[in-house]
């Protein structure tokens, strides 16, 4: 890994043109950072990003230049990208787990129109619904949807909607953003419309700070599920009707015939 970061170092910005990088950088722990992802976080001169990314990658890449704006600001945190990057610095863009998953790689290339001498490359990263997945066991090792509940840039209804529609196909369930603050009762909300289709005792999971200080795994059901109060650092797993908990871990069988 260490040597792709250096050969990373050796290209010119000069020479290889004004490039913005859009790097997932996982759930957080350095270990699941990618060595695409570490190589252009290590070739960068500034790293901008939301505070909490930021942060944790400041604890990795300590000589960087960094530059933050916080919630509700992603247009602005964007252009600031942009516009250092026009100014031929290398610029990462950072984003918690996949850059493509409700990360910043959409709005990028939205606003990269308006500033065509900057070429955009997007970086992947280990989204939160399989970095949560290995720590219970295999919830999603079939078909599954991944839903936000958070209701800022979608509404109330359409997540109903897509919840009910992921329970009737039976697909497990992968839910970011199940609670907040304001959305306290969200995640009771979530499993009441998932509960029309499911049985209470459907297997569920759920895993806060994934491969952070103070992760919390736990396996319950459908019913305990819409109790328990979660929050924006939790990701939370809704079996379907074949999955499954044995010896600790939640599994959702794939079909393979092993007798």
């Amino acid at each position: 890994m260490r040597e792709y970061i250096e050969k990373s170092q050796d290209l010119d910005p000069k020479e290889s043109g004004k490039v913005l990088y859009v790097v997932g950088i996982g759930p957080g722990e350095y270990g699941q950072l990618t060595m695409k992802a570490a190589a252009a976080l290590s070739g960068s001169q500034i790293i901008v990003g939301y505070t909490v990314y930021t942060d944790l990658a400041r604890e990795h890449f300590p000589d960087k230049e960094y530059l933050s704006t916080p919630m509700t600001k992603e247009v602005d945190r964007c252009c600031l990208a942009f516009e250092k990057a026009g100014e031929g610095r290398r610029v990462s863009l950072v984003c918690g787990g996949d850059p493509g998953i409700y990360g910043m790689a959409g709005l990028v290339l939205e606003l990269a129109p308006r500033y065509p001498q900057v070429s955009v490359e997007i970086i992947p990263g280990v989204t939160a619904a399989s970095a949560g997945a290995a720590v219970l066991g295999a919830p999603i090792c079939h078909d599954f949807a991944v839903i936000s509940l958070s209701d800022r840039l979608t509404s109330r209804e359409l997540i109903e909607k897509r919840l009910s529609c992921a329970a009737m196909s039976d697909m497990v369930i992968c839910l970011y953003n199940p609670s907040s603050r304001s959305r306290k009762d969200y995640l009771s909300w979530a499993c009441e419309v998932v509960g029309r289709y499911r049985k209470p005792e459907t297997v569920c999971g759920l895993v806060r700070n994934i491969a952070r200080q103070g992760q919390e795994a736990r396996i319950t059901s459908l019913k305990e599920l819409a109790l328990i109060q979660a929050d924006m650092f939790t990701t939370v797993y809704i079996g379907n009707s074949q999955t499954g908990a044995d010896h600790g871990r939640m599994i959702t069988p794939r079909g393979y015939r092993y007798v």
